[in-house]
């Protein structure tokens, strides 16, 4: 066998070794380490499983993962976002389906202190759902908004994914942050639409409550959410100033939360204990599967096979509306499986010579292929938002119920892919204006 057929036959045995259910970063670095073995020898592959988890994790912005995730984790211990339903609740309620609108801001504004979409959908349907389910909400419609709205955590900054995919494709993770806003923010408009319209049309699926508050209520319940837009003008308004960078930003995001934690009096010893396990135990995950996808790197280049795949797609000419049309199915389906940040370090070591090649914007295809595996948290078979709603609920609602919920939600989603094809600077404009 030549080079380049054993770095495709690594490939199909990846493939295969995931199929089997085997963890994704024990198959990337295996099939890396054995590719590399019969490629160079078993001095180089011992050399590179001892050299290539090093240069990774020993990277200065790869700090900031843990801080971000340390943040997320201190604000769900300590309860600093239990006010934003509430205060979308009082404000919106005169609106059709006003309770579900307010259950899509208040995962909006969750995510903004998470970047975990599955932690959106569990802290804010442990709180909305029950809400909508007393005010006789369509069951379908009340999960299925949580479950959808969930997906915007990891849009809107602070984003894991966007952030290991700035590591690995060697993009500004804070332009990569503003992208994702703008596309978070449509995402958002999109939903609420959904909802307005649909319960507009069938009223019966979100009867009108009646919330009485007086005005100065009305206005403590927003006081309540000042834990949120402190975080938020903290870590966003540092970065689009360029008064720190991003993996400072991490460091000062957590350094906040913390501060706000304190000063509410809403964590304790162990509260803040099981933050940091927490931390520790996602960091090493995410980690695993990161080295993993460094290792395959190293391993295609090796192999030849990456540029193999570059020259193909530069000699059939391939359009790159087309090449991105079939990035899009593959990512769907990878969605429908793997979890979002295994399906994107999986692939982006054989993607990004595909793209650099084909001249695509690499700022703009972060976003977008988060947006992409978000949708992938919401596809049956496995759609981890709505079996994370469905542990939430319990046997109440059956799962089949909560997919109808979110059926309306794709076509929103698929709206907002489209545009994001149509017109780049959903993704690019706030990037572009952002202070280098």
């Amino acid at each position: 066998m030549t080079n380049v057929q054993i770095g495709f036959a690594g490939i199909g045995v990846l493939l295969f070794l995931i199929a089997m259910r085997v963890p994704i970063g024990v198959s990337l670095i295996g099939v890396s380490f054995g590719g590399i073995w019969i490629l160079i020898g078993p001095a180089a592959a011992w050399g590179a499983l001892g050299v290539v988890p090093w240069n990774f994790t020993a990277s200065w912005q790869l700090s900031s993962v843990p801080m971000f995730l340390l943040m997320g984790f201190i604000c769900y211990h300590a309860g600093l976002t239990k006010g934003l339903f509430d205060a979308a609740r009082l404000w919106l309620w005169r609106l059709p389906g006003g309770l579900a609108i307010a259950a899509v801001f208040g995962c909006a504004g969750f995510a903004a202190v998470t970047g975990s979409s599955v932690a959106c959908a569990a802290a804010m349907g442990r709180i909305a759902i029950p809400e909508m389910m007393r005010n006789r909400y369509d069951a379908a419609l009340a999960t299925g908004t949580v479950a959808a709205a969930g997906t915007i955590g990891a849009l809107i900054p602070p984003s894991i994914l966007l952030l290991l995919y700035g590591i690995i494709a060697q993009v500004p993770v804070g332009k990569l942050f503003m992208g994702g806003l703008g596309v978070g923010i449509l995402t958002t408009i999109s939903y609420v639409a959904v909802i307005y319209f649909r319960v507009k049309w069938k009223p019966e699926l979100a009867p009108q409550t009646v919330v009485s508050a007086s005005r100065a209520e009305m206005f403590a319940a927003l006081g309540e959410t000042w834990p949120v837009i402190a975080l938020m003008l903290g870590v966003m308004g540092g970065l689009f100033t360029g008064v720190f960078t991003p993996t400072e930003a991490g460091g000062a995001g957590a350094a906040l939360s913390l501060i706000i934690a304190l000063l509410k009096r809403s964590i304790g010893w162990k509260g803040l204990y099981a933050s940091f396990v927490e931390t520790m135990q996602t960091s090493a995950a995410l980690f695993i599967i990161a080295t993993g996808a460094s290792m395959l790197t190293r391993f295609m280049a090796l192999s030849g096979s990456g540029n193999t795949l570059t020259t193909f797609v530069g000699t059939a000419g391939a359009d790159p509306l087309v090449i991105i049309l079939v990035i899009t199915f593959v990512f769907l389906i990878l969605g429908m499986f793997l979890e979002p940040i295994g399906a994107m370090l999986l692939t982006l070591p054989i993607l990004l010579p595909i793209l650099k090649g084909a001249n695509i914007d690499l700022l703009w295809f972060g976003v977008y292929v988060t947006k992409l595996l978000e949708i992938g948290m919401l596809t049956p078979p496995i759609g981890m938002n709505v079996f994370v709603i469905k542990s939430v609920v319990g046997p109440s609602i059956p799962t089949s119920t909560i997919f109808r919920g979110i059926m309306w939600f794709l076509a929103a989603d698929a709206v907002v892919v489209t545009l994001m094809i149509v017109v780049p600077g959903v993704a690019t404009y706030l990037p572009s204006i952002m202070t280098n």
